[in-house]
C-alpha cells in the first residue's frame, strides 16, 4: 500500500497522484510569479510551492486539477512541505477527485444513524421540528461537507462528524450536571455549525462562498431558524425561540470571535466550552498522530503557534 501524503518523513520522495487543494497565484522576491499550492490525497493535506512558474503553469495547475507529484519532503518553519521536483496533470482514468479528499473515519449512514438517536432525545416539540426541518433543507449536504477550510474537521463528513463527537461530550457532561436542560443543549449543538453547508463550497476544494466571507455561518444558521419559524408558524417572540438562537449565536464565546453576543445561558456556556474541545483535541491529536516519539508537532496556528510533544512512552 503506498503512503498517504501525510505519513512521508523528512527527507523522503514522494511520487503520487494528488489533489491541488488550492493555487494562489504570488510573486516572488525577484518579480517572477509562483504558485503556492496545497495538495491533498485520503490521508491529508502538505503544501509545497511552485517556483517560475510559467503562464501554462498557471493556466493548468488549477484547483481542482488531479497532478502527478513528485517532489521532497522537508520541513520549512516546522511545517511539513513538499519540494516539487516534477508536477504533470494525471492522466490515470481510475482516479477521481473524492478518491484524494479526507473522509470522516465513520461513515454517512452511521453518522445518520447516530445523530438520529439525538434527535429522538430532542423532547421539546418546537426544537424538534425547527432542527428536522433544517436538516432536511440541507439536502444531506450535512453528511458531506467539512466542519471547516482548514485546522479541525476539515474532511467530507467532517460537519456531521464534529457534530456527533460534541453531542457524545453534551450527553456526558449532562449527566454529570443535571441542571442542563439537555434538549436545548442537543439543538443548539446541531444547528450551531449548519450554517457552514452555505458559508463553504464543499468537501473538495473547500472554499469560502460569497455568503460565507460577507456573513458568516453564525449569521446564516441564526437567518435559517427564522426562515424555519416562518414556515413552522413559531412566533419569534416565544421565550423557546430566543434561547435557540441564542444557543447559535453565542457559541463562538467572544464577539470578537465572531459572536455577536457571549453566551448567557448555562447551556450556551456548555456549547462553546464543547465545540472549543473538540475543536482543540482534534487539531492536537491530528498533528501528534504524525509526529515521531521524541519530537514536537508543526506549530499549530490555531492554537496560539504552539507545539504539542509527542512523549516517548
Amino acid at each position: 500500500m503506498s503512503k498517504g501524503l501525510v505519513d512521508y518523513q523528512d527527507g523522503e520522495h514522494i511520487d503520487q497522484n494528488v489533489l491541488i487543494r488550492d493555487a494562489d497565484i504570488r510573486t516572488a522576491k525577484n518579480g517572477k510569479p509562483f504558485i503556492a499550492l496545497i495538495f491533498s490525497d485520503s490521508s491529508g493535506q502538505i503544501k509545497g510551492k511552485l517556483w517560475g512558474a510559467k503562464p501554462e503553469d498557471i493556466a493548468q495547475f488549477v484547483k481542482g486539477t488531479i497532478v502527478h507529484l513528485k517532489g521532497l519532503r522537508e520541513i520549512y518553519q516546522t511545517t511539513p512541505q513538499v519540494r516539487i521536483d516534477k508536477m504533470t496533470v494525471s492522466t490515470d482514468p481510475n482516479i477521481s477527485v473524492d478518491d484524494l479528499v479526507p473522509h470522516a473515519p465513520i461513515n454517512k449512514s452511521d453518522l445518520e444513524a447516530q445523530l438520529n438517536q439525538y434527535l429522538l432525545e430532542i423532547t421539546e416539540a418546537k426544537w424538534n421540528r425547527i432542527v428536522r426541518w433544517l436538516l432536511a433543507k440541507t439536502d444531506g449536504k450535512f453528511f458531506d461537507y467539512p466542519a471547516a477550510k482548514s485546522n479541525h474537521h476539515a474532511y467530507a463528513g467532517g460537519l456531521a462528524y464534529h457534530t456527533i463527537s460534541m453531542l457524545k461530550l453534551a450527553a456526558a457532561i449532562s449527566q454529570e450536571y443535571p441542571q442542563i436542560n439537555q434538549a436545548l443543549l442537543y439543538a443548539g449543538t446541531i444547528l450551531h455549525d449548519l450554517g457552514k453547508v452555505v458559508e463553504l463550497t464543499g468537501p473538495e476544494t473547500t472554499t469560502y462562498t460569497l455568503s460565507g466571507n460577507l456573513i458568516g455561518h453564525i449569521v446564516l444558521v441564526d437567518e435559517a431558524i427564522v426562515e424555519a419559524c416562518e414556515a413552522l408558524n413559531f412566533a419569534l417572540t416565544d421565550e423557546k425561540i430566543i434561547l435557540l438562537r441564542h444557543m447559535v449565536l453565542a457559541h463562538h464565546g467572544q464577539l470578537e470571535f465572531g459572536s455577536p453576543v457571549r453566551p448567557k445561558l448555562l447551556e450556551a456556556e456548555v456549547l462553546h466550552q464543547i465545540d472549543e474541545m473538540d475543536a482543540s483535541l482534534t487539531m492536537i491529536s491530528t498533528a501528534l498522530a504524525h509526529t515521531k516519539p521524541g519530537q514536537y508537532t508543526p506549530r499549530l496556528f490555531a492554537l496560539e503557534q504552539r507545539q504539542f510533544y509527542q512523549p516517548k512512552l
